[in-house]
C-alpha cells in the first residue's frame, strides 16, 4: 500500500505518515507541496492569471492563439497585409481572416 501512494504522490510533496484519518488520502494539513509554478509564473502564489490556465478549457493553447491573434490584430492595423501575417506566423491566409473577423465581433 505505502508503495502505491508514493506513485500517487506529485512530485515535490510529502505527506506526513500520521495522518489520522486515512493512509490512501492524506488531508492537504498533512502534506507539504512545493509551490514550482509553470513557464508563466514562477510560483502559483505570483500568477498573473486569476484561474489557473492549465484549469481553462483549451489552456495553454488557447492562451497561445489569443496573444498571437492581437498581435495579427496589431500589425494589421499598422497596414501589414494578410499574406505578409500569414508567412510570419506560419499560419494559412484563412486563418488570418479568420482572426481578423473575430475581432470585429
Amino acid at each position: 500500500m505505502e508503495l502505491e501512494l508514493e506513485t500517487l504522490r506529485p512530485q515535490g510533496s510529502s505527506c506526513l505518515t500520521e495522518n489520522p484519518e486515512s493512509d490512501s488520502d492524506p488531508l492537504p494539513e498533512y502534506c507539504h507541496y512545493q509551490d514550482e509554478g509553470c513557464e508563466f509564473a514562477s510560483s502559483c502564489l505570483s500568477c498573473p492569471f486569476t484561474r489557473c490556465i492549465y484549469d481553462e478549457p483549451g489552456g495553454k493553447q488557447h492562451f497561445i492563439k489569443r496573444l498571437r491573434n492581437q498581435e495579427i490584430l496589431r500589425l494589421y492595423a499598422d497596414g501589414k497585409e494578410i499574406e505578409e501575417l500569414a508567412a510570419t506566423f506560419g499560419v494559412s491566409q484563412r486563418t488570418i481572416q479568420r482572426a481578423l473577423k473575430r475581432s470585429k465581433e
